[in-house]
């Protein structure tokens, strides 16, 4: 197996990797300069007006982001919600970060298959102790009064669609006689650490969030009514800044995942996890400069429900960094039909082939999995 992983990383597919990086690594440079220039050319008259003469200043309507200084810090809709999902978010970037620690140090190998799943299911139940922390501090800083509700809700966020995803799937799996079906035992073994060991941190995080709290204190008094938000045109909608907010975090990974989905469905396997490690980086540095400039754009535009950036309020307000995950999925779509003749053929096409790519591309734990599935989605005929 050595030898085998060995092919997988052949010299001109480091050159590649690094060539990848390099340029990742450019637009990392390049775009907080841009970003940086733009944003003082615009904020720079603004503070040498109030800087010179600030009685006139005061004399002087506002406009723009100035305007809704009363509204930008009031709280937002279904604050249960995005408390539950701020923790959510932090439980996974946590664990994520302890996976790549621990695919560095050289736990995970090719031929121990089993040792990646077993890291993501126990490290997943040690962390949510994050979760439910992360998630009452922040729903009592936004002044929620059920906050047993808001841990219910926080512990099913995430472990809900995922457990009816699995349930489907293994079903599914277990019709089609594959391989990629869990016995009956593992089944009971993740049910009990998630009962055992998941739902206590949750709750004790859950207590010791909500006794720590502080109160949340806004730099402005927030006023009583909200304003009206203006209408925006057209290149401000959801699509053109989905568009936007998306492309350039995934152009920084872009040449990963074909080597990922390679390993996925194709008959690589998938080691160098130290590139893998930089690239993520390099991803949240990129997500976040963009999510700033959208966030500073909209504010801009007098939208002040910034707090929920599009994941409710798609058909009028601007979408965060989260939309690399749909540029994602269409690449996983590209991928497993385009290049479909690196895929295996031995069997016909199945429902497990669909709920594979889907579980792929719409999660970002799906990345770190790149050592290879138990089984192999077939080859689509071909007319």
């Amino acid at each position: 197996m050595d030898k085998y992983a060995m092919t997988s990383s052949l010299p001109h597919h480091f050159e590649i990797h690094w060539f990848s990086i390099i340029n990742s690594s450019v637009t990392v440079l390049l775009l907080p300069g841009f970003l940086a220039t733009i944003l003082m050319r615009v904020l720079k008259n603004d503070f040498m007006k109030y800087a010179q003469d600030e009685e006139a200043a005061d004399d002087q309507e506002e406009t723009g982001w100035k305007y809704i200084n009363g509204d930008v810090f009031r709280f937002p809709k279904y604050k249960s919600v995005f408390a539950a999902s701020l923790g959510s978010g932090t439980q996974l970037f946590t664990f994520t970060i302890f996976i790549f620690m621990l695919s560095l140090v050289g736990v995970f190998y090719p031929y121990n298959r089993g040792a990646l799943f077993t890291a993501l299911v126990v490290i997943y139940a040690l962390t949510s102790g994050i979760t439910g922390y992360t998630a009452s501090s922040f729903y009592c800083q936004l002044e929620g009064k059920n906050w047993v509700r808001n841990l219910l809700l926080t512990g099913g966020l995430f472990c809900g669609p995922l457990f009816l995803t699995f349930c489907f799937l293994n079903t599914v799996a277990i019709a089609y006689s594959e391989t990629a079906a869990l016995p009956f035992g593992t089944i009971v073994v993740i049910v009990l650490i998630w009962t055992l060991v998941t739902s206590p941190l949750l709750v004790l995080g859950g207590i010791a969030g909500k006794n720590s709290k502080v109160e949340f204190q806004a730099p402005v008094r927030t006023t009583k009514y909200p304003r009206e938000i203006p209408q925006l045109p057209w290149y401000r909608s959801a699509i053109p800044q989905m568009a936007m907010a998306g492309f350039l975090p995934f152009s920084a990974i872009y040449i990963e995942l074909y080597y990922i989905f390679a390993s996925v469905w194709g008959h690589r396997i998938y080691t160098i996890y130290s590139i893998l490690f930089i690239v993520f980086i390099i991803l949240l540095i990129v997500t976040a400069f963009i999510t700033v400039a959208l966030t500073y754009f909209q504010l801009a535009a007098e939208d002040h429900e910034w707090w929920w950036s599009f994941f409710l309020y798609i058909a009028d307000h601007s979408l965060c960094g989260g939309s690399t995950g749909l540029f994602i999925y269409a690449y996983c779509l590209y991928y497993y039909y385009a290049r479909s003749d690196m895929v295996s053929c031995k069997h016909p096409s199945s429902p497990v082939t669909w709920l594979a790519f889907v579980m792929v591309s719409s999660s970002c734990l799906e990345l770190l999995a790149s050592a290879p599935l138990s089984f192999r989605p077939p080859h689509l005929p071909v007319d």
